[in-house]
């Protein structure tokens, strides 16, 4: 029998919610040779059928909501309404890059005194995407959708943590454009370094993206890398501390069990406000943060993904109390020895050089510091070497934006943070040690082609007066 993955739901532990089949070497092979076999023909689709594919992908995705959205808060752990909304979301984003698809790809021609230039853009041929679990069918559409558009196809490596809900959603698209593949490392690793494979687009965390660079750049393989984050929140001293804000404050933390690249990860607040900030804060966290089962109406935090994360995020908690403060968050209505749950928690009067605040938590529990200066707080913000979000808080609004054009970072909120403050067209990626490469908008759509020019300068155009061989034209 073949190696296979067996999927339980962190949420119970004794229950298995899924199988699926592990590729070895020769698998990924066969997939990436059918995906380029079937590339050659499909380039040459007009773009406009291309992106009615999509269309077309989205309604059937929409029609499957309701089961795969159970399907994946039970592989995750995450809330059923956080499965229905990135569902919701896939659906909208498919729907958003079919419309603009077309006209993105579109060759781009002048004429002029200079001569005639047309730029194309052509599709790589296979782009091989490695999604993480965390939100995994938003994550594999975002590279699937565009790459389709522009007229490659697909092979994708989910998470060996979430690779049921994706597969049932990837299989919405017509027969050979997108191939699955399972597996960890060998598969990863078989893949990325195939030599049919023209395109790379990875997202997840630090190590594995080391990894799948390594692997590309060996091949000479362009990659797109979006990996983790620290992201600094700055509440300015005119902060807006309404129940509102801080509610969207506190579920930026905790959204995800705290298991988002972009969450909300540091929190600084002036120290003059800093007890109304942690007073307003924790009265937000009553209202908002309920660790439950992901199933169970009202439930807002689920479990970690594994027993590894709940135990390393343990220990960060364990670690914080012996520095500084940790208060327990939210209304706890599960059994914490049934899964994989870990309560929420704010730490406070914590160093900076502690590990809470120094690495990414990727977990439930956040710190709260005070500022002094906002010089202070910039540098703050910007020490170390991620930089993929960040967000300021400000009632006004022309401050808020100044004062985020001195943030290392990828993407900066204002009065948000998280999933809230997303938008279709707005460009997401990192910065510094956080990636490179841009999903979503149209710099996302355009990551999925190349740009190549055909040019008939003015001098040897018919009529032209020609120039010397060897001239530089001016």
């Amino acid at each position: 029998m073949p190696a296979e993955i067996v999927r339980e739901n962190p949420a119970r532990r004794a229950e298995i919610v899924g199988r699926v089949p592990v590729a070895d070497a020769a698998g990924v092979d066969r997939a990436v040779r059918a995906a380029a076999d079937r590339q050659r023909s499909w380039r040459e689709v007009p773009a406009g059928e291309r992106a009615a594919v999509l269309l077309r992908a989205a309604d059937a995705v929409e029609a499957m909501l309701p089961g795969t959205a159970v399907l994946l808060a039970r592989e995750t752990g995450k809330p059923l309404a956080d499965c229905a909304g990135e569902l919701r979301f896939s659906v909208a984003y498919l729907r958003w890059a079919a419309a603009r698809a077309p006209a993105a790809y579109a060759d781009r021609e002048t004429d002029d005194a200079a001569g005639r230039l047309v730029l194309r853009r052509r599709p790589y041929g296979v782009v091989a995407a490695i999604t993480p679990w965390n939100a995994p069918v938003i994550l594999a559409l975002l590279k699937v959708g565009p790459a389709l558009a522009a007229g490659n196809t697909a092979v994708v490596k989910p998470s060996p943590l979430a690779p049921l809900a994706v597969t049932r959603v990837l299989a919405a698209f017509p027969p050979g454009l997108v191939h699955v593949v399972h597996g960890g490392a060998e598969a990863g690793g078989a893949l990325v370094g195939h030599s049919s494979v023209h395109r790379v687009a990875f997202t997840g965390g630090a190590a594995a993206g080391r990894a799948i660079g390594a692997a590309a750049a060996a091949a000479l393989t362009p990659a797109v890398l979006e990996l983790g984050g620290n992201d600094p929140v700055v509440l300015l001293d005119d902060a807006d501390l309404s129940d509102a804000a801080m509610d969207r404050l506190v579920m930026a933390s905790f959204a995800t069990a705290g298991q988002v690249c972009m969450a909300a990860k540091r929190l600084y607040a002036p120290r003059s406000r800093l007890a109304e900030v942690r007073e307003a804060y924790l009265a937000a966290a009553e209202r908002a943060l309920v660790l439950g089962d992901p199933l169970t109406e009202g439930t807002t935090v689920g479990p970690v993904v594994s027993a590894a994360a709940a135990e390393r995020v343990r220990a960060l908690i364990a670690d914080s109390a012996e520095r500084g403060t940790v208060t327990g968050l939210g209304a706890v209505r599960v059994d914490l020895e049934r899964g994989h749950f870990v309560r929420p928690a704010l730490v406070t009067d914590v160093a900076d050089d502690a590990p809470v605040v120094a690495e990414e938590q990727f977990g439930p529990v956040v710190p709260l510091l005070p500022y002094d200066t906002e010089d202070e707080a910039v540098a703050r913000a910007n020490a170390g070497e991620l930089g993929l979000g960040a967000s300021v808080w400000s009632a006004d609004e022309e401050r808020a934006f100044a004062f985020a054009r001195r943030f290392e970072a990828g993407f900066t909120f204002v009065n948000t943070h998280n999933r809230t403050g997303m938008a279709l067209h707005a460009p997401f990626g990192g910065v510094k040690r956080s990636g490179h490469g841009r999903e979503y908008g149209v710099e996302g759509l355009l990551e999925y082609v190349q740009t190549c020019a055909v040019h008939a300068p003015a001098a040897f155009r018919a009529g032209g007066g020609g120039m010397d061989a060897g001239a530089y034209p001016l």
